[in-house]
């Protein structure tokens, strides 16, 4: 089917390309990295996006409200609605997303919206804020549907059910491009070719049951490259870690058994590999082969292991995910348990984002369709509370899986059994969770009051730099809230000036502060620092307080550079020394206007600072730590231009090492596969210059 054509748009059509361009493939999820061009996520798109994007009618009526607010706007913008299912959403004066939304007909939604008859003082906030409006109709409920939880996903808006904590989870992928497959860890996009399995709730779960199955079927987890050059087996293959496909030490034929019964094991057909292996072990032992049967017996003891320790592994769950709600006290955590292949892969609590006024049969259903968006969906889902338009939702999510789904809540057996274990689980993760807010609300309070602050901070940041000698330096920024450490807002700055001699921590501090605020100058310019309007949801951009890791030196080099950016009384700076002997607990502090002070060694303000202290020393020892062990493994092939991989593994394959490389002649460059003679000039002039 070939795609409709757009129709004409008002005012509001780049809007309508933002989405349109989102649902082709180009959205990225939240800056996870660095200021120096972090590396994003991407949203794996579904296929049923991707059908869905061939009946999708686009509409944006904005421009018609003449500026109107609230129901008037609506009002106006109902007219021209379509009875047909679709996507709206609901945006203030400034454009900012409010609301995003799905109907079965777009037409009798919006109209609620403008009657002005509301249940809750959300929707009445909502709905007075809304300054206009845009639909996008689609074929079906169901892709209407699909199509919500992408751009809630995207856009976060403020009044909807946000999923927060949305990490990707871990898999075990047996690759698919090489003729003696691997078994490895696998986190991110799906751009290696191979069976994938999970998800695991954890990379320790992960690791944990590679290393059973590295017993179980004696799969390799070393790299292309160490498979390649291998020349004796390695340990793994004296340790019966591995069968040494590398050596060939087992034909091709006997590891693709091995490579079949792990994909049948981790698919879920467990019993049946088992089966399979005790009939060879009985086999071999009636051969009068013991040694065969030895083996076979330590596999089956191996998958016994993996069984046996992933938790509680139910009979008569093969392949599951369980959810389970729990509200308290205005906070909401959802906990979800991952059965595959009859085994407990594990289990993580999330503490979603939404309106205390709603219900947790509205939360649960918001957030599976969230959860789903870019996760293999199983066949088999147990909540502990009946969803909305459960219907809709299996079919939402059979549509993105490929395969029947079935949404159920237990009320018997061993399946409620584990629905209860979950909610067990989540009422004692909300406690922990509360009880840590608590603590937390009272630390800040006590660190206002303790650096005589006007307001309790919602931002704190942490400033610190690493580097040995001056080499690979590294500054590094981490951010505390109400709420704990925020990673997701963690920054490192590779130190760039050439202008700086190695190990002037001043100048490396001067650095860090000139880019991390002229960066924020640049993007948050108008935004107020901190901020009290409880009706945000967003995180604020701007810190309350900068701590930073060093004493007065430090501390000159910081206001200096935030005077000549003009941002010195939009924050709070305070110096974080090391006492006398680096003893912990006898830190010197220093503020504007006031010498170096200390507080009481058991001054619950001190242990909370060294604890902010000491995480931005653990992410500046590992940031440089890691741009180190590049720089160590860096090859001076990767300097020339025109050679990639395939080629610097040809010519290391010939020669052995760069140094043999550098040292040969253009003739020999040219004996390599893939070397022609202009590559080959290349590389040799490269090395010689003259």
């Amino acid at each position: 089917m070939s795609p409709r054509p757009r129709p004409e748009y008002g005012d509001d059509a780049e809007a309508a390309d933002d989405i349109a361009g989102f649902i082709a493939g180009d959205a990225a999820s939240d800056d996870l990295g660095d200021e120096d061009g972090a590396a994003e996520e991407v949203v794996e798109q579904s296929p049923a996006i991707d059908a869905a994007f061939t009946a999708i009618d686009w509409s944006a009526h904005a421009g018609d409200a003449d500026g109107k607010v609230g129901p008037e706007v609506i009002q106006t913008l109902v007219k021209r609605l379509p009875n047909a299912p679709g996507v709206y959403r609901m945006m203030n004066a400034a454009g900012d997303v409010l609301y995003v939304g799905k109907a079965r007909s777009l037409k009798k939604r919006v109209t609620n919206y403008a009657n002005g008859r509301f249940h809750t003082n959300r929707i009445g906030r909502m709905v007075r804020e809304t300054a206009t409006m845009e639909f996008v109709v689609t074929r079906t409920e169901i892709e209407a549907l699909l199509l919500e939880a992408n751009l809630i996903k995207r856009l976060r808006p403020r009044f909807n059910v946000l999923l927060r904590d949305d990490k990707s989870f871990p898999y075990i992928v047996l690759t698919g491009n090489h003729p003696s497959p691997g078994i490895f860890k696998h986190r991110g996009a799906r751009s290696q070719k191979g069976d994938y399995f999970g998800p695991f709730a954890s990379a320790g779960a992960v690791g944990r049951t590679i290393n059973s199955l590295q017993r179980a079927f004696l799969l390799r987890t070393c790299t292309d490259s160490v498979f390649e050059t291998r020349t004796r087996p390695c340990l793994l293959y004296q340790i019966k870690r591995c069968s040494g496909p590398c050596t060939g030490e087992i034909s091709a034929g006997d590891y693709d058994e091995l490579v079949v019964e792990a994909k049948d094991f981790l698919s879920g057909r467990s019993q049946k590999v088992k089966s399979e292996i005790s009939e060879q072990m009985q086999q071999a032992a009636e051969d009068l082969d013991f040694e065969r049967a030895a083996v076979y017996r330590d596999r089956l003891a191996a998958l016994s292991h993996v069984q046996s320790h992933q938790g509680i592994n139910p009979q008569g769950v093969e392949e599951a995910d369980v959810f389970a709600i729990h509200l308290e006290g205005g906070h909401i955590c959802i906990q979800v348990f991952f059965f595959r292949t009859g085994q407990n892969w594990g289990n993580r609590a999330y503490f979603p984002k939404a309106d205390p006024a709603l219900e947790a049969q509205e939360v649960l259903s918001s957030f599976l369709a969230q959860f789903y968006d870019d996760k293999p969906c199983p066949r088999t889902i147990m909540l502990s509370h009946k969803v909305e338009e459960e219907h809709l939702l299996e079919q939402a999510l059979a549509t993105r899986a490929g395969h029947k789904v079935s949404i159920m809540v237990p009320q018997r057996g061993e399946k409620k059994d584990l629905v209860d274990q979950a909610l067990q689980n989540a009422r004692e993760a909300l406690g922990r969770r509360l009880a840590e807010t608590s603590t937390q609300a009272r630390l800040l309070d006590g660190f206002a009051q303790t650096f005589g602050l006007a307001a309790i901070p919602r931002r704190i940041e942490v400033y610190d730099n690493s580097h040995i000698m001056g080499t690979n330096a590294v500054g590094a920024m981490i951010v505390a809230g109400p709420e704990g450490f925020v990673k997701n807002q963690y920054r490192k700055f590779n130190i760039r000036s050439t202008d700086i001699t190695p190990g002037d921590d001043f100048g490396m501090m001067r650095e860090v502060m000139q880019r991390r605020f002229s960066r924020l100058i640049k993007e948050h310019g108008d935004e107020p620092a901190g901020g009290e309007d409880e009706e945000k949801a967003a995180f604020p951009a701007w810190p309350d307080v900068i701590l930073i890791d060093g004493g007065q030196g430090q501390m000159t080099a910081v206001r200096q550079m935030l005077s000549e950016l003009g941002v010195e009384d939009r924050v709070v700076a305070i110096g974080v020394a090391k006492g006398r002997d680096r003893e912990a607990g006898r830190e010197q502090f220093f503020t504007k206007g006031k010498g170096g002070f200390t507080l009481p060694v058991r001054d619950p303000v001190l242990y909370f600072v060294q604890r902010l202290r000491d995480e931005a020393h653990r992410f500046a020892i590992g940031s440089h730590r890691a741009r180190r062990k590049k720089e160590m493994t860096k090859n001076p092939l990767d300097e020339i231009a025109g050679i990639g991989p395939t080629r610097k593994r040809a010519l290391l394959l010939a020669f052995g090492t760069a140094k043999a490389v550098r040292n040969a002649a253009i003739d020999d460059l040219m004996a390599v596969d893939g070397i022609s003679e202009t590559v080959a000039r290349i590389v040799y002039n490269h090395f010689h210059e003259n």
